[in-house]
């Protein structure tokens, strides 16, 4: 029986992350440039995209390139904003009623860049099947030492009073505001950290973590992970008795 067969379809989560590492190990293992392993990578994300689609996930964010990146060397920098630009493809998004959206301090990005990206969110902003989330130059410690200059910004012109600050106003200026935080977080490629990716949001998220380099990562890989999360108690701080009281109540 395959993990797709095995998967609950009623308990599939809302929202899944996903750090893409290991394309540039998968090149190096098989004697290509890295910007190959790249390229895989990307045609991955569409497939998964829509096996997404399919299992019914609501949102899917990936952790397309780091405000970290921008130290790799100049020449493979410049490889991916070239293959950013040219696989930006509305029409995918358009054929499978995908809303696409994008965190991250976008300003850094070449300016064509920018303009595509956000041609293909207003094209897409009327889509509500499923939403897939590019994180570019993106870090939570950006993110988050930006919401505290927002916030800061706020009380010092009378606005809020800082005392009125909590969770949800922190929450409601970060870069997620416009959808839940993580039930899943996968990593794939062997590294066992979060690399400064979605920390807020990952509070209670369930963490994944596989050997699996990111252009080997198929639906069978994806379903695994969801396999595994459908395993685990979420309990938010509560005792496992509260949580089966609750559920018992729920039925």
């Amino acid at each position: 029986m395959t993990y797709q067969e095995q998967l609950d379809k009623s308990r599939i989560p809302q929202h899944v992350a996903i750090i893409m590492d290991g394309n540039g190990r998968w090149a190096e293992q098989r004697g290509k440039q890295r910007t190959e392993g790249h390229i895989r990578g990307v045609e991955v994300v569409r497939k998964i995209m829509e096996n997404a689609v399919e299992l019914g996930i609501k949102y899917l964010t990936l952790y397309t390139f780091s405000t970290e990146n921008w130290n790799r060397p100049e020449q493979e920098v410049t490889a991916l904003m070239g293959l950013l630009f040219k696989n930006i493809e509305e029409d995918v998004f358009i054929k499978n009623q995908v809303r696409f959206r994008v965190i991250g301090d976008i300003g850094r990005l070449p300016a064509p860049i920018q303009a595509k990206l956000n041609e293909c969110m207003e094209h897409t902003k009327d889509f509500d099947r499923s939403c897939m989330v590019l994180a570019l130059s993106y870090s939570s410690r950006w993110e988050i030492t930006r919401a505290a200059r927002i916030l800061a910004e706020k009380a010092v012109n009378g606005e809020i009073n800082p005392s009125d600050i909590d969770e949800s106003m922190v929450s409601g200026v970060l870069n997620t505001n416009f959808m839940p935080d993580p039930d899943l977080l996968i990593r794939t490629g062997g590294e066992i950290r979060l690399s400064n990716y979605l920390l807020w949001q990952s509070a209670y998220t369930e963490l994944y973590f596989c050997d699996t380099f990111w252009p080997d990562f198929n639906m069978e890989e994806l379903c695994k992970a969801i396999l595994t999360y459908q395993k685990r108690e979420r309990r938010f701080g509560k005792t496992g008795a509260q949580v089966a009281e609750e559920k018992q109540n729920q039925n």
